[in-house]
């Protein structure tokens, strides 16, 4: 009966469709049949019609997640005392009559697991833990498979680099430029420099060459080819028609908004209703804070150190959680929840790579002419070989140390807290105390789901994501690390659910939500930033007008340098030495990474005319390749369809065995009608005297 409430979708018996299906890739062992997936049609289960349906083990018909879901469907309506509201396990958690509720491991899926791998992962979650699990680990799944050509064409371009190291033009100008001395990057204190003392960070830098428009393509080529693979699970996983039940009001909506009603077009029942002016008003307020608060935290993020950062982190999550929007349902909260916080910490991890990127050295002034800040503090330098080497760096640091670390606390905070629990229970009941405790004792011992469901995972992957997409450019190995790191991501996160935590609740949904949304957004802005990191961070530009100009790159090193005289240094920036003990004789010239007049010429240090060639280089570059890449993604999604064809052919057999079933019902029943007439005529006829 709960099933039928549900309308839990079963197998059917259905021949002929059964023999249309392909052939399964892969089948389980046979002491797994609850895993076991069947090819076959389904249907919304009946129990009138329940001798259509495939039943070879009654105990077994319902899968896990369905089971689970039936159990916690019935606890939500079953009243415990005499009252209005006296109903519901919510309810009764809530007034800490029960500290906990979840369903309980099965030790089948606890033998399991050690034989799991990354392919039966979506299909074997998605029947344990309900289509919402499944879709994750589908999206992971399919996500880091499509890391691999990303991560092939990196590591082809970075291995190109390191072998056409020696005959890299530029590179070996740098390293042989002994005799070109560069200016202080610093107040005072900063000693001259030497050209060729850079000549490791060239060299690191000559391969960050070319793999810019694939990688944006292959996003895109990523998002496409994801819809579809959404399309096929959502219509073997039985999601194609499902929709999201209608969320229960929020109580704090309402009781802000219980005043004034309006009669719900669906239900046709009154319920509590938002203004449209009152709506928007608020959104607007909301948003505007919000930037606010973003902005503030990348701001300090720059300027200060980590303390404050975290004082900015706590305004902000008080700001978030007394945001002035009113969200009606629980998932317009959810989404807006989510929004706000991969913003926020989107922010927090791209601020520093996007100001090495887009500011860092870009508005220094020159030597003996320095801007400051509050006409005190002199702006940060790039290093002599560039502003593209300290992104760079920023970027190894973040894929490897950051993801390395994050791996160790996904996985290493509940194994710590779970060691902890049983190492009480040890000393309180002894040291085999844990195998006599019960199933639900055992799993209460382990630690609940976060409260926010799979937030953090797709988080945690939607920022990989932006990384491998968004300063690839600057950093080609990037996809790969990201693969390497996903790899053992599935296997953590798999162990993570089986293992250290509660089971949750299954719950279903069609598709990943906001997050592919957010996806699309990062796309976007991908498409922009690698723009500018090729126009304006690299050398790319003013490299490839000097070849235009003069035929080849013999001299380009010292044509991209200024030349500035020491005696013109402000009072404040003179340095404390002199360079004699590093060049022999006192610095009289320095040079720096500009195109400036030298200082003898008619306009001493004004822009030369290579500097407005090279700006409008970089200004067309940046116009043209956004349009162009825009367009061929915009191509691709044209061209690539949301449904597969097999998968549309498959749904188009499914009506049309539907329709051959109703029309021989409807034949069957004539027949038979047709039948019972005969029969009472003939009877009839006999009767007449």
């Amino acid at each position: 009966r709960y099933a039928e409430h549900l309308i839990c979708r079963m197998e059917k018996r259905i021949n002929k469709f059964r023999g249309w299906l392909p052939r399964k890739p892969m089948k389980f062992d046979d002491t797994l049949p609850d895993l076991e997936e069947n090819e076959s049609f389904t249907a919304p289960f009946s129990r009138s019609r329940i001798h259509h349906f495939i039943i070879h083990n009654k105990d077994t018909f319902f899968n896990n997640a369905t089971r689970s879901r039936i159990v916690h469907h019935i606890l939500q309506r079953v009243k415990y005392e005499e009252g209005k509201n006296k109903m519901g396990l919510n309810r009764l958690l809530s007034n800490n009559s029960y500290e906990a509720a979840f369903p309980l491991h099965e030790v089948i899926f606890q033998i399991f697991r050690k034989t799991l791998v990354p392919l039966m992962l979506c299909c074997c979650f998605r029947r344990y833990f309900g289509e919402k699990i499944g879709l994750y680990f589908a999206w992971l799944g399919w996500y880091t498979g499509m890391l691999f050509p990303a991560a092939l064409v990196g590591l082809f371009v970075f291995l190109y680099g390191i072998f056409t190291l020696e005959h890299c033009q530029v590179s070996k100008e740098i390293c042989q430029a002994t005799d070109i001395i560069m200016c202080p990057i610093c107040d005072q204190y900063c000693p001259y420099l030497r050209l060729s003392d850079s000549c490791i960070y060239a060299k690191v830098l000559s391969p960050q060459r070319g793999n810019k428009l694939y990688q944006q393509l292959l996003s895109t080529v990523f998002l496409e080819f994801w819809k579809r693979r959404r399309a096929v699970l959502a219509y073997d996983w039985d999601l194609i028609d499902w929709e999201e039940e209608e969320d229960e009001i929020r109580p704090q909506f309402e009781a802000k908004y219980s005043k004034k009603e309006r009669m719900n077009p669906i239900s046709g029942k009154p319920e509590p209703y938002q203004a449209f002016t009152d709506k928007y008003s608020r959104l607007i307020v909301s948003a505007s804070g919000i930037f606010f608060m973003v902005s503030l935290h990348a701001f300090v993020k720059v300027l200060c150190c980590s303390s404050v950062c975290m004082s900015i982190q706590s305004l902000f999550l008080l700001s978030l959680r007394a945001t002035t929007e009113q969200p009606r349902t629980e998932s317009e909260w959810e989404n807006s929840f989510t929004l706000k916080m991969f913003l926020f910490q989107f922010v927090n991890l791209n601020s520093s790579t996007f100001y090495i990127a887009f500011f860092l050295g870009r508005f220094t002034g020159r030597p003996g002419a320095y801007l400051r800040l509050i006409n005190r503090w002199k702006l940060e330098e790039c290093h002599p070989s560039g502003c593209l080497i300290d992104l760079c760096m920023q970027m190894g640091i973040i894929m490897v140390l950051k993801q390395t670390w994050n791996n160790f606390m996904e996985l290493g905070y509940p194994l710590i807290q779970n060691w902890w629990t049983r190492r009480k229970l040890r000393r309180e009941h002894g040291p085999k105390a844990k195998a006599s405790f019960p199933q639900w004792e055992r799993d209460y011992n382990l630690q609940p789901m976060n409260a926010y469901g799979l937030f953090d995972e797709y988080l945690e992957m939607i920022l990989q994501f932006g990384f491998t997409t968004i300063f690839v450019a600057a950093f080609p190995l990037a996809p790969l690390l990201a693969l390497l790191n996903n790899i053992i991501e599935i296997r953590l996160d798999a162990y993570k659910f089986v293992t250290q935590w509660r089971r949750p609740l299954p719950s279903q949904a069609k598709d990943i939500g906001i997050w592919y949304g957010i996806l699309e957004g990062i796309g976007i802005l991908s498409v922009i930033t690698n723009a500018f990191v090729i126009a304006v961070t690299s050398d790319f530009i003013p490299r490839l007008v000097y070849a235009y100009k003069y035929g080849c790159m013999m001299g380009y090193v010292n044509a991209s340098l200024s030349v500035f005289r020491v005696s013109d240094f402000e009072k404040r920036s003179q340095p404390k030495t002199t360079g004699s003990e590093l060049f022999g004789d006192a610095v009289k010239y320095c040079r720096y990474r500009d195109y400036r007049e030298p200082p003898d010429s008619a306009e001493p240090y004004s822009y030369t005319l290579q500097f407005w060639h090279v700006l409008a280089a970089r200004l067309a570059f940046i116009i043209v390749f956004e349009h162009m890449v825009f367009a061929i993604k915009t191509l691709i999604a044209y061209l690539i369809p949301d449904l597969p064809k097999d998968l549309r052919d498959r749904m188009r057999r499914e009506k049309y065995l539907i329709q051959e079933m109703m029309y021989e019902a409807e034949l069957e029943r004539l027949q038979k009608e047709k039948n019972e007439k005969k029969k009472k005529d003939k009877a009839h006829h006999k009767e007449w005297p």
